[in-house]
């Protein structure tokens, strides 16, 4: 993610792009449930080099539109588009923008695209219509669109509890992973409402997940409902120690190097979509476009 903004004319004209990072949970326990249903997380989120880029060209007609079409996902569905006109009703700007992505991240894989996607939404349209909001204001938007998106807008790799908005940065380590993406799509709403799914792990401190514990409550109950999971677990374990990230149905592994890393991403089989990326602390995005 060297280039943090560039200009690009496409068939439909010139759109400015920005980049919506990836993340991973390092480590996700449950640890309660609301009234409302929610489900009470300790987790670890770190951002990573690798994630899609969303394109924006500025409308005076007030109208927001899509530029491109996201297969399976409906126009009033995407995320970018609903954080647009959120933002839009927000500031009560005129102003209207047409919205390109480029989509890198599969969907449903637990790596926050969806929801990276929103976050830069926020951050970049509230420059290019200065709207003014403070990170504050835009985090508690994002936070209606998805429970991931405030880590996003705050840009930092972070500790993170309640429903996964209440942040705490954090300065990590930033090794190479090796990403695998298994061909399943999981359904966090079937994980979490699994009766299997443990909603009482004690709850930890920062310097427990420093020391090593770095558990996810969820993998049990993903392994049995998507073997593809377990499958992809089983071949990475064989190189270093593997995790799920969020829901899944990603399962990732560090390395010192990225020479490592890359030696094993070769012996990859041709049956899971794979990434090398490496960590980072700060997200460029984030720090480009909130004052």
């Amino acid at each position: 993610m060297a280039d943090i903004h560039t200009s690009i004319a496409i068939d439909t004209g010139l759109f400015d792009y920005w980049p919506a990072p990836a993340k991973l949970n390092l480590m996700l326990r449950i640890v309660g449930r609301r009234p409302d249903g929610y489900h009470l997380l300790q987790t670890v989120f770190q951002l990573l080099d690798i994630g899609d880029r969303v394109g924006f060209r500025i409308r005076q007609d007030g109208r927001i539109r899509r530029a491109n079409a996201l297969p399976g996902v409906p126009e009033e569905h995407d995320l970018t588009i609903r954080a647009a006109k959120l933002l839009q009703r927000h500031c009560v700007t005129a102003l209207g923008v047409d919205i390109h992505l480029e989509k890198c991240l599969p969907m449903g894989a637990g790596l926050g695209g969806g929801s990276s996607d929103a976050a830069t939404t926020l951050l970049v349209l509230n420059r290019l219509w200065s709207c003014r909001c403070t990170g504050d204001q835009l985090a508690d938007l994002g936070l209606t669109l998805g429970a991931d998106v405030p880590v996003f807008i705050r840009g930092r790799s972070s500790w993170g509890e309640g429903i996964g908005e209440k942040l705490e940065p954090l300065e990590l380590p930033c090794p190479w992973y090796l990403i695998l993406v298994p061909p399943c799509h999981v359904a966090t709403a079937e994980i979490f409402s699994d009766p299997d799914l443990t909603r009482n792990s004690p709850r930890i401190k920062i310097r427990d997940f420093l020391a090593g514990s770095v558990q996810n409550d969820c993998l049990s109950v993903v392994c049995r409902r998507y073997p593809p999971v377990q499958e992809a677990i089983r071949w990475l374990g064989r190189f270093s120690s593997p995790r799920l990230t969020g829901t899944g149905a990603a399962v990732y592994a560090s390395f010192e190097s990225e020479a490592r890393a890359r030696q094993v991403y070769k012996q990859v089989p041709d049956r899971y979509r794979s990434f090398i990326a490496r960590g980072m602390n700060r997200s460029p995005v984030a720090a480009e476009s909130v004052s």
